[in-house]
């Protein structure tokens, strides 16, 4: 199931209080990451929908940003084989280290500081896998990320129902999946200057496997 954003809620992020972005677990996020967890974050139905979904986005010869990154990205082999760069950035640099697909990483809190270190116009498709809902100023990440990317290029936002509820917002906690879709449209639309938002429904079996969801924009080409 595919739609277009279709955001019914008349509030704005800046309406919601102030506590629903806040977490169980207020200790620095580097802290928690410290560890290593060499592990997937959703099951292989999932894994395998959610590389399907990559797959149209990611151009011949791509710079694509892991953002949130971690030990996995998911691009199916195929595709990763043709990217020109695949980045990382994220809170273990053990888990990105060991991750394969990508060629580079950077360690960072974009809770700490949410401005990406690469200059404007560096790649053609960045992703955010199952991390969203750690984002405390998610509207301006997605500013910084509709920055990097070329003009034409897709930001991809996938998420389902697993998580870390210690470092999840209250705001993600206290809502249900179709509503986590419209929160993600809320910070494309609030972050401005998206096309083509569109909500994916990419759950492979409902009710058996994790259930996958994705929100997709499009930087305006110039």
């Amino acid at each position: 199931m595919e739609s277009k954003s279709q955001t019914s809620e008349v509030f704005s992020l800046g309406d919601i209080p102030g506590e629903y972005f806040s977490r169980q677990d207020e200790s620095p996020d580097g802290d928690f990451y410290r560890v290593p967890r060499l592990v997937a974050h959703i099951d292989d139905p999932a894994i395998s929908s959610l590389g399907e979904f990559f797959r149209p986005y990611i151009p011949i010869d791509a710079d694509v940003l892991d953002l949130m990154s971690a030990y996995l990205s998911h691009i199916p082999p195929d595709i990763r084989a043709a990217c020109h760069r695949v980045a990382g950035l994220g809170l273990s640099g053990a888990e990105m280290a060991a991750n394969t697909q990508l060629t580079e990483h950077v360690v960072q809190s974009l809770n700490e500081n949410p401005v990406l270190p690469y200059p404007e116009g560096t790649f053609d498709t960045v992703l955010c896998t199952v991390s969203v809902q750690y984002l405390l100023r998610p509207a301006d990440v997605f500013a910084e990320v509709r920055r990097v990317l070329r003009p034409g290029g897709s930001f991809l936002v996938a998420f389902s129902n697993r998580c870390f509820p210690t470092k999840a917002t209250r705001l993600w906690l206290s809502t249900d999946d179709s509503q986590h879709a419209a929160l993600v449209q809320l910070c494309f639309e609030e972050s401005g200057g998206w096309e083509q938002i569109k909500t994916h429904d990419l759950s492979p079996h409902p009710g058996r496997t994790d259930p996958l969801y994705a929100v997709s924009a499009r930087k305006p080409q110039e």
